[in-house]
């Protein structure tokens, strides 16, 4: 991604952070009423985090990093990430088990005896270009809670960023607690690690 491009998406990005606060979007105050599993599937780029334990300065250790959602059993999800830092890459993987809610899925924990116990809810997609998921896990004594903002593209529509900003904030985060991975040196084979 080009020097001018880069610039161009964090403008944007902090035009949405400290401008007028967006109004709620019904769609955010709304549970998913259905989520296709095979619609979800293939390849995400995750363009925006947001959590409690994150913090700007953050930002220089995130690299660019792509989630790959794969249908298994019927409802079940197969979650890979692939994140390049340096000359290495950096993969992780989890199931994602259904519940009765669509969209809402615990994180199967069976060959991790003892890991905390992990929720992931699917808030908002159109399978096509946008997903909005929080993570939610206690650890111990303390709440731990993420908000990914996925694109298809590397690319983020404004009214997407803001639906995201309503839901960081309808979370209790703040500004300080997004983290936008940096685009400037983006290479046009990220995702083949």
């Amino acid at each position: 991604m080009g020097s001018l491009c880069a610039l161009w998406v964090v403008l944007t990005l902090l035009e949405a952070l400290n401008g007028p606060t967006p109004q709620p979007l019904l769609a955010m105050a709304q549970v998913l009423q259905s989520f296709q599993e095979d619609e979800f599937q293939g390849d995400w780029f995750v363009l925006g985090l947001a959590g409690s334990a994150h913090r700007k300065a953050d930002r220089s250790f995130l690299n660019p990093f792509i989630a790959t959602f794969e249908q298994k059993e019927p409802g079940y999800l197969a979650v890979s990430y692939a994140m390049t830092r340096g000359q290495r890459c950096t993969t992780w993987a989890y199931v994602l088990v259904p519940t009765a809610q669509p969209g809402k899925f615990s994180v199967d924990t069976s060959k991790e005896p003892g890991a905390d116990a992990e929720e992931v809810q699917v808030v908002n997609t159109d399978y096509t270009s946008f997903a909005l998921m929080v993570f939610r896990r206690r650890s111990g004594r303390q709440s731990v809670l993420r908000v990914h903002l996925l694109c298809r593209m590397w690319a983020i529509q404004t009214q997407v960023l803001h639906q995201f900003v309503c839901l960081i904030r309808a979370q209790g985060l703040s500004e300080d607690n997004v983290v936008f991975p940096d685009l400037t040196d983006l290479s046009p084979n990220l995702g083949t690690c």
